[in-house]
């Protein structure tokens, strides 16, 4: 049996991204402090704003923000995943929304570029992802702590396919940092990350962003660690911090055995022909 204790931070991060950084430590000195392990950050980690904010707090990688977090790995002695901060790529214009785990000596374990961007109305109001942003083009998952993680970014939590991937690639754990909009979050957030929990037979670690500022603000918060079994373990209140709790793989695995619903699945009938269809 094997049991580690994890983290999911909540932040409202800003323009200022000095700021967001030193707020970031305190929280994930404190999660460390607290005995967490893995310690999962949102979305916009770095920071949060219009078009042109963003264009001017983004960095390469390695570069300040990837660096700052990786001396916080080997201060703490743990892994821990930046939910996504604004990356600066070779040749193109638009940012990268990249989340990056770190291992505890400080090392890049795994990179993942958010594939499904949004693009959508909220509450009225227009909001373009891809004008800021290129999308990713691979799905990763990352051994880490005894655990495998299945790496996601906000708006993927609304396409399945991508999670049943990330479950036959070894997930036992989804990782969905975000900073989802109150307007839909208030009916979906919860849903949808019990869903993706139960249907996968995963543990969920959700990390959010609260607050403003941003086009489609202010931002939901309600950061959840959820089991497998579709449990909320911990969900944080309307503030800033963190929430943890103990991850169990051995639940994983009997749950997986007493429900295998997994090895019942009928793909010979999925998708055939349907893909394009209205």
């Amino acid at each position: 049996m094997m049991r580690i204790k994890v983290a999911a931070i909540q932040i409202d991060s800003r323009q200022d991204r000095e700021a967001n950084l030193a707020a970031l430590e305190h929280w994930i000195l404190a999660a460390a402090s607290d005995g967490a392990k893995l310690i999962v950050t949102p979305e916009y980690s770095d920071v949060r704003g219009d078009a042109n904010a963003l264009q001017a707090a983004a960095s390469a990688v390695p570069g300040p923000v990837s660096e700052h977090i990786s001396s916080l790995a080997q201060r703490t002695g743990c892994w821990i995943h930046l939910g996504s901060m604004h990356e600066r790529l070779p040749g193109e214009t638009r940012l990268g929304n990249s989340g990056i785990t770190f291992a505890p000596d400080g090392g890049i374990a795994a990179r993942y570029r958010k594939v499904h961007l949004y693009d959508a109305v909220v509450n009225g109001k227009p909001y373009r992802e891809s004008a800021d942003f290129a999308p990713g083009d691979g799905l990763h998952t990352v051994d880490a702590a005894g655990l495998t993680l299945g790496l996601s970014i906000c708006y993927d939590l609304r396409f399945g396919e991508l999670y049943r991937t990330l479950r036959a690639r070894g997930a036992n754990v989804l990782l969905v940092p975000a900073a989802f909009n109150v307007h839909t979050g208030r009916d979906h957030w919860e849903t949808l990350l019990r869903a993706r929990a139960i249907e996968n037979q995963c543990y969920v670690i959700a990390a959010a962003q609260i607050g403003g500022p941003g086009p489609a603000l202010p931002c939901l918060g309600r950061s959840m660690i959820i089991d497998p079994w579709g449990t909320v373990l911990a969900c944080m209140p309307d503030t800033t911090g963190f929430i943890t709790a103990e991850l169990d793989t051995e639940r994983v695995a009997g749950l997986r055995e007493a429900l295998p619903a997994w090895e019942h699945r009928r793909t010979d009938l999925y998708f055939g022909g349907i893909q394009n269809s209205g």
